[in-house]
């Protein structure tokens, strides 16, 4: 059974790569459905399809996926979850695709995964962090490939329990993902440090932050450190308003992903100094793999990856190992037989747990800086995501069903 171009390519975002040295076999392609918020969310979003795209190349011009072509039909989803449902529905009764991955937004995925349930349909996860995707939610269809909230509040809990100050305040988008970091972090933060305490949270829409009305929110406080976890163009008006009224002078800041170039490079000369962030310092030597991965990536775009080109490579490989190990797209195969089998990142190795679903995957952490007029990641550290997530007791007790 094949598709056409006109079918593949008819809804907005759409993408099929048929390289003819796969095609030529005549065998049924191998489909994944893939569903991003493209339009909404395109600093993060269209990076990282460049990942997946390059990926799936490079993976049909090696001989394809268990000898087959290896295909890609994407969907935008608008940073909907009603329209992410429209577009899985579509993906898996129409496109007859063996598996559904991507979306971005937490609540998007929280949607998809539980469509995946329903529907019994093995769904990867590449990008929303929130932890209840593996574990209060979590079910045996889904994966998550990044790491989560979980994972990443504990890497920076790890320096900010270092810090003097013990008077917090919060800041972070009033949705699923924003509510987990801020949950995590405070949490973990506590237990390491009982003398601390958060006295005030700031919870902005997601898209819409006031962010002249938030700097003197918390600035009322007179906090000793912040916590971020906005990002975007959320994070970019948050960081301008802060230094015009002087909000971070004298203050600890520690923010999840403020280190990924997508959100930190936009913010140039004005890019905040000694911030704690989570993120991926490109413009650094990282080893031989991210070096190749690079090369790689500049040579096919004419620009840097991002942390959403890492992402979306990386999804492709996370799912590329396991089916090759079972020799099947079989769901109910594939939904027990992920787990405990490694696959290659940008990064180095990774593999998917077994008990919660989630990958190994690491990330860096680091101080913000700026060089010149571009804002820098420096004092670096690679933390393995293996290393930052509970044990399997707990485990236990965060996801019922395992």
């Amino acid at each position: 059974m094949s598709i056409s171009r006109r079918q593949v390519l008819g809804a907005a975002g759409a993408s099929l790569f048929s390289p003819a040295i796969v095609r030529a076999q005549g065998t049924r392609p191998i489909r994944i459905g893939e569903i991003n918020s493209y339009s909404s969310a395109p600093a993060f979003t269209l990076p990282y399809r460049r990942g997946w795209q390059l990926a799936v190349e490079q993976v049909n011009a090696s001989g394809g996926l268990l000898g087959r072509e290896l295909q890609v039909i994407s969907r935008d989803d608008e940073g909907k979850p009603s329209v992410a449902i429209r577009a899985a529905e579509e993906l898996v009764r129409r496109n007859g695709v063996d598996l559904l991955a991507g979306t971005y937004l937490s609540n998007v995925g929280l949607a998809i995964s539980d469509f995946a349930r329903q529907n019994r349909t093995l769904f990867v996860a590449s990008e929303p962090l929130t932890d209840a995707l593996v574990w209060d939610r979590g079910h045996r269809y889904c994966y998550r490939l990044r790491p989560s909230t979980y994972m990443l509040a504990a890497m920076l809990v790890e320096e900010a329990a270092k810090l003097k100050a013990t008077r917090w305040v919060t800041i972070a988008p009033n949705y699923e993902y924003g509510h987990s970091a801020v949950k995590w972090f405070t949490e973990l933060l506590s237990r390491r440090r009982p003398d601390v305490q958060f006295i005030a949270n700031q919870w902005p829409p997601l898209g819409a932050i006031d962010a002249g009305a938030v700097v003197n929110a918390l600035a009322q406080q007179n906090p000793e450190a912040i916590l971020n976890a906005t990002f975007g163009p959320d994070l970019a008006r948050f960081v301008r308003q802060g230094n015009d009224r002087g909000l971070f002078e004298g203050r600890d800041v520690v923010s999840f992903t403020t280190g990924e170039p997508e959100y930190l490079h936009p913010l140039g000369a004005d890019a905040p100094k000694g911030w704690i962030v989570t993120g991926y310092p490109v413009t650094e030597s990282l080893g031989e793999t991210n070096n190749d991965f690079v090369a790689a990536y500049s040579t096919r775009y004419g620009e840097a990856p991002t942390m959403g080109s890492v992402v979306g490579h990386a999804m492709i490989s996370s799912m590329k190992a396991p089916i090759e190990k079972l020799g099947s797209v079989d769901t109910e195969t594939m939904a027990d037989g992920f787990g405990n089998v490694g696959f290659a990142t940008p990064f180095g190795p990774a593999s998917w747990r077994s008990i919660d679903h989630q990958s190994t995957m690491g990330t860096f952490v680091g101080r913000t800086a700026v060089r010149g007029d571009k804002g820098v990641m420096v004092d670096w550290t690679y933390r393995d995501g293996g290393t930052m997530l509970p044990s399997d007791a707990e485990v236990r007790k965060l996801r019922p069903s395992t």
